[in-house]
């Protein structure tokens, strides 16, 4: 009897056996960060030595993040049957961003109004040194503009946004190619089958970068702590565990209220689901290297293609809760330290121009504090050199931030899916409580379950036994 393609995946997953501790990616990330951050603490000298490997590695997952984008998203678009369908699916999307980094930033407006932990610090922004780093940071951002984050989505070329990094330019252009392709017709179907394949093959790239993603974790948080000290985690640490707190509350509470009443799924089996993209995000400061696994594992949770190769990269540059967070946490403390008084409606006024500002510096190196000297600048109530109050803890409040923007996407997704009705819950269900233990479906797999049908078509009929003829 000739299996169907689930039965086949079913006995492949079967004969894998399962890895043993010491050989699973999250136990070999947990103790590379954990040698890095004793290496930093005893040879502080030794371990800033270490940044090339921490750099090179999130360089590599950096070079993969535009193709990655780009290919999904296209594919998302090409795997829907209605153009109209796309445009209702990226409405919901971009909708449920927006309430959603309204209610983040609020959430950080109400914890430093109710702390005010800036209060006393009396900060002088005239005797602030604002050089290195930090001080190209504020150049940038006092002259970006509040609006630029839409002009700046058409790029100049086609090649350019993938050099350059440029994720909300390579979006750009991956919608306008996917939906050419699927408007198109027959004529572009050859095109969409190779996204899909080059799709694997790039994955393929990932998976052999993943591999060194120990190691990567260990240069960067050698790094960190032997450049910054533990020592920096205490002279502002009681901002640090307010932006913890806020962000732990607003993850558990806010995004995992939402799956359980909408979704109908548990935040916590999701934080286990995964695990190993939490790790490698806390050894990595970034979200970048967690990407991929996340696309994967939502479409392994029963999400269908279309819906997470559309969602999620957009989230990428539209969904980032953890950033609004600290935005509005950090430009309260800002003005607080430095003696600004704000009332409710400047507050809200700058959580206006924030939800416009933080869009505009997605996947750009200091993006953070570009957006913070942008509304600083905008507003022009609160000084911009005051970001240096908080550069140095920096650091170490972008792991936070980077785990709460993938909480963000991965629930955002599981939540348009949900209303979309491609989810399949059961499915999801299962696998979140460990019990699904089949490989994702792959496009040579829908592609070979696609040809099957007319492959059987194009066989002879057989003549019917004679048990069945009497």
């Amino acid at each position: 009897m000739t299996q169907t393609p689930d039965n086949e995946r079913a006995a492949q997953a079967a004969r894998i056996a399962a890895k043993p501790w010491y050989r699973q990616l999250y136990v070999q990330v947990l103790v590379a960060i954990v040698i890095g951050i004793v290496l930093g603490w005893r040879w502080p000298d030794l371990a800033t030595d270490m940044e090339p490997i921490g750099t090179t590695f999130i360089t590599a997952m950096k070079m993969l993040i535009g193709p990655i984008v780009f290919l999904t998203i296209i594919g998302g678009i090409a795997g829907v049957a209605d153009l109209k369908r796309v445009g209702l699916t990226g409405i919901k999307a971009l909708t449920y961003f927006q309430v959603g980094t309204i209610v983040a930033m609020a959430a950080g407006l109400v914890a430093i109004n109710i702390f005010r932990l800036g209060d006393g610090v009396h900060a002088d922004p005239s005797t602030l040194d604002t050089s290195g780093d930090a001080g190209e940071y504020i150049e940038k951002g006092e002259h970006q503009q509040w609006w630029e984050f839409l002009t700046h989505i058409v790029p100049n070329s086609f090649f350019g946004p993938f050099v350059e990094g440029d994720i909300l330019q390579v979006i750009f252009l991956a919608v306008i190619f996917g939906v050419a392709l699927k408007a198109v017709g027959k004529s572009g179907e050859p095109v969409i089958a190779g996204v899909h394949r080059l799709t694997e093959v790039v994955f393929k790239v990932l998976s052999y970068v993943m591999k060194v993603a120990p190691l990567g974790a260990f240069g960067a948080m050698a790094y960190a702590i032997g450049k910054f000290g533990l020592s920096t985690l205490t002279s502002l640490g009681s901002l640090i565990l307010l932006f913890y707190v806020t962000s732990i509350l607003f993850v558990v509470v806010v995004l995992g209220g939402v799956l359980a009443a909408y979704v109908k799924l548990n935040i916590f089996q999701l934080f286990r689901y995964f695990k190993e993209e939490y790790f490698l995000i806390l050894g990595t400061s970034t979200a970048e290297p967690a990407l991929p696994g996340l696309m994967r594992k939502l479409q392994h949770m029963g999400v269908e293609r279309s819906t997470v190769g559309l969602v999620v990269p957009t989230g990428y540059s539209f969904n980032l809760d953890g950033a609004a967070i600290y935005l509005s946490l950090a430009t309260l403390y800002i003005a607080q330290a430095t003696d600004t008084p704000l009332s409710v409606t400047q507050q809200l006024g700058l959580l206006a121009v924030m939800l416009l500002t933080s869009k505009g510096a997605a996947g750009v190196a200091g993006g953070g504090f570009i957006a913070l000297t942008a509304t600083l600048s905008t507003v022009g109530t609160v000084p911009a050199a005051g970001i240096m109050l908080v550069f140095g803890i920096d650091k170490f409040m972008s792991e936070c931030r980077a785990m709460v923007n993938f909480s963000g996407n991965a629930v955002a997704t599981l939540f348009i899916a949900r209303w979309e009705n491609t989810l399949d819950l059961a499915r999801a269900r299962e696998v979140l409580a460990g019990r699904t233990v089949e490989p994702p479906v792959t496009a040579e797999a829908e592609a070979e379950t696609e040809a099957e049908p007319e492959a059987a078509k194009s066989r002879p009929a057989v003549a019917p036994s004679a048990e069945v003829a009497s």
